[in-house]
């Protein structure tokens, strides 16, 4: 496989991955500021910003996951296939060590 072939995976998987945990420590900003403006709201001026960190941090973890649940399928697929391409790859180059004439089957239907 030519390394020009291999950029198109790997910079998908990054956008992918990127895009989820920046929605994630965006989700935790958000909740953060709802915690802090609640907290205003109801007349505690002093809250720590810590401990609002705290708590957002715990509702966003099981809320991000259902609520970004395609980013993370779209990054898990991504992750597949680079995966599946390292597979591939690793394969054809024991073959080549091997001096066989061509690579052993893949189980990937996708290869």
């Amino acid at each position: 496989m030519s390394e020009g072939s291999d950029e198109r995976p790997r910079s998908r998987l990054l956008i992918d991955v990127l895009a989820y945990v920046v929605a994630r420590l965006v989700l935790v900003a958000v909740v953060t500021a709802v915690l802090l403006g609640v907290g205003h709201l109801i007349g505690l001026r002093e809250f720590p910003v810590v401990v609002a960190l705290l708590f957002a941090i715990v509702i966003a973890l099981p809320l991000g996951i259902w609520v970004f649940a395609p980013l993370r399928r779209r990054a898990t697929e991504s992750i597949a296939a680079m995966d599946a391409a390292r597979r591939r790859d690793r394969e054809q180059l024991q073959a080549r060590l091997r001096g066989d004439d061509a690579p052993p089957p893949s189980d990937d239907p996708a290869a």
